[in-house]
């Protein structure tokens, strides 16, 4: 397997750019996920990867090999596509077997490598089957077991589970990560779907625009968004954004929002203007002697938990509390956040301002 290093990769299309000078590493062995809206740049920044776009400028390095300007059959990797793209005329067996036929290994070798893989894969008693007849997760698993069959240095991934409905895409994302976890491969997978790439990435890449947003561990993003559309995009309910006001200095460990003292961890940078406070929903509780206020909106109950929506004078604050808990519609509440996992942005760009909690995960990303 290999490590993957994007060096300012950049691709244009005429006066479009698709992706802006794009840089990160990927280790030897881990699953990574690229994350993001449709149109951010992920799929381009794959397929460059891949071999089958190249880069307007940059560098691409797999296993420590340049490779930017060298076609997909050059580069030993394996793509597996959402439309499985298999061999309608053959059956399970042909399908797997076809990277090895054009590679020209023996019938023998080419028996025994297939049967390893339907083994991997739980496809044993379907290889002589016709692949028309069989349902999605079943096609799913054949695509996977043509670019396992291989070998490569590494596995790239297209949305490889949109096809599939709900109950599909849950129970072959585990399979995904338990087949990745049994043989230690390098994967590259694409998805719009945040709880996709939370579930089953060791890091993520979150990309918005062409532009890397955040690079890191699913933990350290959620935790620490780097920007305000990383705020947004990961969590469900997003994290709450509250706009204001006012100047902090190093060192300052609290603002002030209407009139209530919020706290939050020492601020490393000094900034001054329009910024904006950002907090999870389940960081938010209820508390009668709580300055900061506001009429409840809706209650969403989700079983164990509900969410309450709360209108204030700085927008909408959500918070994600015990189903026990039951404020009426139309009540006043009182807010109070957890000063330990506050983020302050920069309305002006949107970028998270050092704090003593982030500054770690912000230098990494």
């Amino acid at each position: 397997m290999a490590q993957i290093r994007i060096s300012n990769v950049r691709k244009e299309f005429g006066d479009f750019t698709a992706v802006e000078s794009s840089s990160f590493t990927i280790e030897d062995g881990e699953f990574f996920m690229l994350l993001g809206p449709s149109g951010c740049g992920k799929t381009t920044t794959l397929r460059m990867m891949a071999g089958l776009e190249l880069p307007t400028s940059g560098e691409i390095f797999i296993d420590g090999e340049e490779v930017s300007q060298k076609r997909a059959s050059q580069r030993d990797i394996a793509f597996v596509f959402q439309m499985f793209a298999l061999y309608p005329h053959m059956n399970v067996r042909g399908n797997i077997s076809y990277p090895l036929k054009s590679q020209g290994m023996s019938r023998p070798a080419i028996r025994a490598k297939v049967a390893e893989v339907a083994d991997i894969l739980g496809i044993q008693g379907i290889l002589d089957t016709p692949v028309g007849g069989l349902s999605g997760g079943d096609r799913q698993r054949v695509a996977l077991g043509r670019a396992v069959v291989r070998d490569p240095k590494a596995f790239f991934m297209d949305e490889p589970l949109g096809a599939l409905d709900a109950e599909f895409r849950e129970r072959m994302a585990e399979e995904l990560r338990a087949l990745h976890d049994r043989m230690g491969a390098t994967t590259v997978y694409v998805t719009h779907d945040q709880l996709e790439a939370m579930q089953m990435g060791d890091k993520i890449v979150v990309m918005n625009h062409g532009v890397v947003e955040q690079f890191g561990v699913p933990q350290d993003i959620y935790d620490w968004p780097a920007t305000t559309f990383v705020a947004q995009f990961i969590g469900s309910p997003p994290m709450n954004l509250l706009a204001f006001d006012g100047t902090v200095t190093p060192g300052q460990d609290r603002v002030d929002l209407d009139g209530t003292t919020i706290g939050m961890p020492p601020i490393l940078d000094g900034r001054g203007g329009k910024l904006i406070l950002g907090v999870r929903p389940e960081y938010v509780s209820l508390h009668d002697d709580a300055g900061l206020r506001g009429r409840v909106a809706a209650t969403e109950y989700l079983g164990t938990t509900q969410i309450v929506t709360v209108d204030t004078g700085r927008g909408r604050v959500k918070a994600r509390l015990p189903s026990t808990d039951a404020p009426r519609v139309g009540a006043n509440v009182g807010l109070r956040l957890d000063p330990r996992t506050v983020t302050l942005f920069d309305a002006a760009t949107g970028m998270a301002l050092r704090s003593r909690a982030n500054e770690g995960v912000l230098a990494h990303g």
